[in-house]
């Protein structure tokens, strides 16, 4: 016979064993939970991007002796938005060549040259230029998007030159 005693020490010791994994359990379900905070940021800088189109003025005959031969291309600027800029060009890379007075260079031996200019606007009456000689860069504020700006090219009226392809390389600086 087991004595009632075993018995409630027994008993006694189930019900603190189980009482304990339900506290457990309780436990476990009842997590804490802690919060903290961060700061995320971002600083978005002045910033310009400009690319060009090639400016061709096509194909010349005797007709350049009176008529002049104009010609447009464009460049693209890409500026953070509020961001102000300047766009300049220089004179080009044939020798002799000024903003004011800019030359395409023949090939080779032949050292003929022929005049053109480039302008801002529509009328031909601002030579885009450096700031230099009267020439007026061209300025705006970015937008966040490509921007096209048309360069408006002229070869005025001139003396027939030498049968030969001409050439120069503009540069458009962006300043910001």
């Amino acid at each position: 016979m087991i004595s009632k005693r075993v018995f409630s020490a027994v008993s006694a010791s189930a019900v603190f064993a189980a009482s304990a994994a339900i506290g457990l359990a309780s436990f476990s379900a009842q997590a804490t939970t802690k919060t903290a905070t961060f700061q995320v940021s971002l600083s978005v800088l002045s910033d310009c991007a400009i690319s060009a189109a090639p400016l061709a003025f096509g194909n010349a005959n005797s007709a350049l002796a009176t008529t002049a031969i104009d010609q447009n291309t464009s460049l693209s600027v890409t500026c953070t938005t509020g961001t102000t800029y300047s766009v300049a060009l220089d004179k080009g890379t044939t020798t002799g060549s000024l903003v004011t007075g800019r030359l395409l260079a023949g090939t080779g031996t032949n050292a003929s040259t022929v005049q053109y200019q480039l302008y801002s606007n529509t009328g031909l009456s601002t030579v885009w230029g450096d700031g230099t000689g009267g020439t007026t860069p061209v300025t705006g504020t970015g937008t966040g998007s490509a921007v096209s700006i048309t360069v408006y090219g002229v070869v005025p009226a001139q003396p027939i030159p030498v049968v030969d392809t001409y050439t120069s390389t503009e540069t458009a600086t962006i300043t910001f």
